[in-house]
């Protein structure tokens, strides 16, 4: 990225304005890249919580604090700087989530029930349908609430989910 700066300042103060723009491209392709993988890394995170629920049929503290902070995350990362667009539109999410979500079945046999099933065994555990439902709820409350109402919005949706009574009432 250095590189292309310079180059950017070079093509600048020579002039060459078609080079200029060429690079300006390339850096907000670089730039729209890293967000995206900075959200599927929060996606995977939150994926890994949400298996991990499904197969224990529990809520900790931890992963509600895990999926919290991957949706607030998201919308933080998500929101375009012009603050009225979106890099990952309301509709687009399917294709993410499912393949963010093979990643963190594998990711999660190392911490579903402490490590007891081999990514082969989680993978055929798992159902797929209701974690990309309710992931696909959760980003869409990204789109409907600000940075300020998702903690408690998303806190009240996770009681929802097995066990979410249980985590609501501290036992």
């Amino acid at each position: 990225m250095f590189q292309e700066l310079a180059d950017l300042k070079a093509s600048i103060l020579e002039q060459r304005y078609a080079d200029a723009l060429a690079l300006v491209d390339e850096l907000d392709g670089m730039n729209r890249k890293a967000i995206l993988r900075a959200i599927e890394s929060f996606l995977i995170r939150m994926l890994i919580h949400l298996i991990k629920n499904q197969v224990e049929q529990r809520l900790t503290n931890s992963w509600a604090a895990s999926i919290r902070g991957s949706i607030i995350e998201i919308k933080k990362l998500n929101l375009q700087d012009n603050k009225t667009s979106y890099h990952v539109k309301k509709d687009e999410w399917e294709p993410m989530l499912e393949e963010a979500l093979e990643i963190a079945i594998s990711d999660a046999s190392v911490e579903v029930r402490d490590g007891a099933y081999t990514p082969f065994q989680l993978t055929e555990m798992v159902d797929r349908t209701p974690i990309l439902i309710t992931a696909q709820k959760l980003l869409a409350m990204t789109y409907s609430y600000s940075i300020k109402e998702l903690p408690t919005i998303v806190n009240d949706y996770l009681t929802q989910l097995p066990g979410g009574e249980d985590w609501k009432e501290g036992r």
